[in-house]
């Protein structure tokens, strides 16, 4: 019956041609109007895109952000998706949600359930490595095919390292710099160049966040610099609190409109709203960690690194070794060891940039030829890092030194301390571009001479 319909359709299409040209000819050859294009539904203001690797010893915390994304959950003008991954048999291994294992993407809606993931899930992937760059850039595109938007978040979500490559028992020393995103199933992670290569593969964000430890230094947002308009990170350890998502989303499902900048400023707000709280006072306390967040610009990076080589060459040039001495004791360093293998905390190598640098004009002696050069250098790239570069900051407590984070003004950078093995990682830090454009790493030869007080 079916075909015997379609049949009759088609003879008379066929039928009709005749007309239908003779129309057109009659029209003086005029082709009949296009039928309009279908309305595109309208873009929304802002896709947030969350890579949560829970493939390690945190799987219960990813889960429990995951859950903290839907008190708020997606909105007609927010879409929040996220790819999330968590294995079994690893430390801290939870039942929680099935006790499902691999990498699925859900699509966040709003839930009031804090225990169980109620989001519709869009896609099982079965088990990717989540350390491997590739597929962070296959989920950001993705993402934003699916769900368009005028303005692009990204975070990744996980352990990090700052700029170094832990070594691994067994891999050769000539693997590439690895920084975030530790798979513990595969053994990989994502390195700091990577982390470009993941802009230069999927487009460039409005505003990328690192939701993992140490990753707000010098070295790693230098190499993300041209992905991300907006970057927002951590000098320090961040708590398994971690962000506060809650506060966040209600801001930017608030204010939609709001560009990166303003977004960024939501973030760094609303952190250190939660890190004030009675509550969590007392937990960093107990811990004996400060904590910070900041938003910088990703087009200021680069004249960031001619003002810090300029200021890096005629600090060694002045020659002032009992100033750099006395900054590289007293700067405020972060916790890449702990109290048992780090006691004073000088061994720890990644300190604040401002901090360490304003301690050098302190104890500078100004009588030296070419002191005043190197004050002004150094005013200078200061002045720029807090007028220029960062956006918002927020620098919460004290230390278990008891060195007080309101030096920490945003941005860190490499700085050698006492002698000493922390952890163990493979020399790549000539690599890295910033090392490159910068100047630092011959400037850090010229420290690590330097005994620190």
């Amino acid at each position: 019956m079916l075909f015997s319909l379609l049949s009759s359709l088609l003879l008379a299409s066929a039928g009709a041609s005749p007309a239908i040209n003779s129309l057109s000819a009659q029209a003086g050859g005029a082709e009949a109007a296009a039928a309009p294009e279908p309305a595109r539904p309208a873009l929304r203001e802002w896709t947030v895109m969350v890579y949560m690797n829970g493939k390690s010893n945190i799987e219960p915390f990813a889960l429990a952000d995951l859950n903290r994304f839907e008190s708020i959950g997606s909105t007609d003008k927010v879409a929040i998706v996220a790819e999330i991954g968590r294995s079994k048999g690893l430390d801290n291994d939870t039942t929680a949600d099935g006790d499902w294992a691999g990498v699925r993407r859900y699509y966040v809606t709003k839930d009031a359930d804090a225990e169980h993931i109620a989001s519709p899930l869009l896609a099982d992937l079965g088990s990717p490595d989540m350390g491997d760059w590739k597929q962070a850039a296959a989920f950001l595109k993705w993402a934003r095919a699916e769900y368009p938007a005028k303005k692009y978040l990204f975070v990744i979500w996980d352990h990090g390292w700052g700029w170094l490559d832990p070594v691994k028992p067994g891999k050769p020393a000539a693997r590439g710099d690895k920084s975030i995103s530790h798979d513990f199933v595969t053994g990989n992670y994502i390195g700091t160049r990577e982390m470009g290569d993941i802009f230069r593969e999927a487009g460039r964000v409005d505003m990328y966040v690192s939701m993992a430890c140490f990753m707000q230094m010098a070295e790693v947002a230098y190499e993300i610099k041209d992905g991300a308009a907006v970057i927002v990170g951590a000098e320090e350890v961040i708590q398994l609190p971690s962000l506060n998502w809650e506060g966040f989303f209600a801001a930017l499902a608030a204010n939609p409109d709001a560009g990166a900048e303003a977004a960024g400023t939501y973030m760094v707000d609303t952190f250190k709203e939660m890190y004030s709280r009675p509550e969590m006072q007392e937990l960093l306390q107990q811990g004996g960690y400060g904590t910070q967040l900041s938003a910088i610009r990703g087009a200021k990076l680069r004249p960031l690194a001619a003002k810090i080589k300029a200021w890096a060459g005629l600090a060694t040039a002045a020659g002032d070794r009992a100033a750099l001495a006395r900054a590289k004791a007293d700067v405020v360093r972060f916790e890449i060891g702990d109290a048992s293998t780090d006691p004073e905390k000088k061994i720890a190598f990644y300190g604040d940039l401002h901090d360490f640098v304003e301690l050098a004009a302190r104890h500078a002696d100004r009588s030296l030829p070419g002191a005043a050069a190197a004050l002004a250098a150094g005013e200078k790239l200061n002045r720029f890092i807090v007028e220029d570069l960062v956006i918002a900051n927020a620098a919460v407590g004290k230390d278990r030194t008891g060195k007080d984070f309101s030096a920490v003004k945003g941005l860190a950078v490499n700085i050698p301390g006492r002698p000493g093995t922390l952890i163990e990682y493979y020399p790549t830090y000539s690599k890295l571009a910033f090392a490159r454009d910068s100047g630092w790493e011959s400037f850090m030869k010229y420290l690590d001479g330097i005994a620190n007080r």
